[in-house]
């Protein structure tokens, strides 16, 4: 008769290797369901899973699948973030501050939000955030030949924030990609933002791209200068990086076009959180600075 095979799992279980992120989901697993006064018997009955690939993921060893997990957190009535570890549910005044903002709409989230900033994130003063102006959105809506033309116009300093992060991090932003990562970047993002903010009360910024992707760092924005959404079609966007000499926007990749509108859709909840916008569509340099100066004469009249 052949020797019986060891079962993989089990003896994982037994051997010391095992994986500290499963580790911490079979703790929070049991965790939950002991919550919920569940045995493990009644939580496989009730997800409709196999109570030995549940018993091994409440050892650290059972590798479960998404829809393993989904049906799981359906059983034990919570969200697949909470039983996965995401940081908004790891205590209980998380998870009451969640279900407060539940099924909230964006203004009444945005009400929040300020509010929040208010009492944690020590934001400027409406009258301070006004003298530094922060221009955001896509490269090639003309953001930095704007910023120049208003600071020139309002003599006060121009600061490209790219450039700031590449004196912090001593390379160049691909250095810092290349090398590093995004992480890094982010932390140089933010830590030439926050030298920018303390050096220049009075200043006009241009961000780069992606700040919005970086909830903290836009946090940070937001707080502590007036900002403009610079806004322009795909089509302008893509037209002026290519203009400029850049043509890594087309290089091997026929899917250019799309991937840009893909970019612009997913950022533009985040960069409508701005003061304001402005679109340069269809108009010359003159006419976007023109126009981009005697809007914001209205809100930054010390300025303007």
């Amino acid at each position: 008769m052949a020797a019986k095979l060891p079962d993989p799992v089990s003896e994982l279980a037994f051997n010391g290797d095992k994986d500290p992120f499963l580790i911490a989901l079979g703790e929070r697993t049991r965790a939950l369901r002991a919550r919920r006064g569940l045995t493990r018997k009644g939580l496989a009955r009730a997800a409709d899973v196999s109570e030995r690939h549940l018993a091994n993921v409440e050892m650290g060893v059972g590798n479960a699948s998404i829809q393993f997990l989904r049906l799981v957190a359906q059983a034990l009535n919570c969200t697949l973030a909470e039983l996965v570890g995401d940081e908004t549910a790891s205590s209980p005044e998380w998870l009451m501050i969640r279900e407060i903002l539940r099924g909230r709409t964006d203004p009444e989230l945005a009400q929040a939000r300020g509010a929040l900033a208010v009492m944690f994130g020590a934001p400027a003063s409406k009258a301070a955030r006004r003298q530094r102006v922060a221009l955001i959105g896509l490269r090639g809506a003309g953001k930095s030949t704007l910023g120049r033309m208003l600071a020139d116009a309002w003599a006060v300093p121009f600061v490209e924030l790219n450039r700031q992060i590449e004196a912090a991090a001593g390379c160049s932003l691909a250095e810092i990609h290349s090398l590093y990562g995004p992480q890094a970047y982010r932390r140089y993002e933010k830590r030439a933002l926050e030298d920018t903010i303390q050096r220049f009360p009075r200043a006009v910024v241009a961000t780069p791209g992606g700040i919005v992707s970086e909830p903290a760092n836009f946090n940070l924005l937001l707080a502590h200068c007036y900002t403009v959404w610079v806004r322009a079609t795909p089509e302008e966007h893509m037209s002026r990086v290519l203009a400029q000499g850049d043509t890594r926007p087309m290089n091997g990749n026929a899917e250019a076009m799309a991937d840009l509108r893909r970019i612009l859709d997913s950022r533009a909840a985040f960069y409508s959180k701005a003061d304001e916008s402005y679109d340069t569509s269809e108009k010359s340099t003159e006419e976007a600075f023109a126009g981009l100066r005697d809007q914001l004469r209205a809100a930054i009249p010390t300025v303007g």
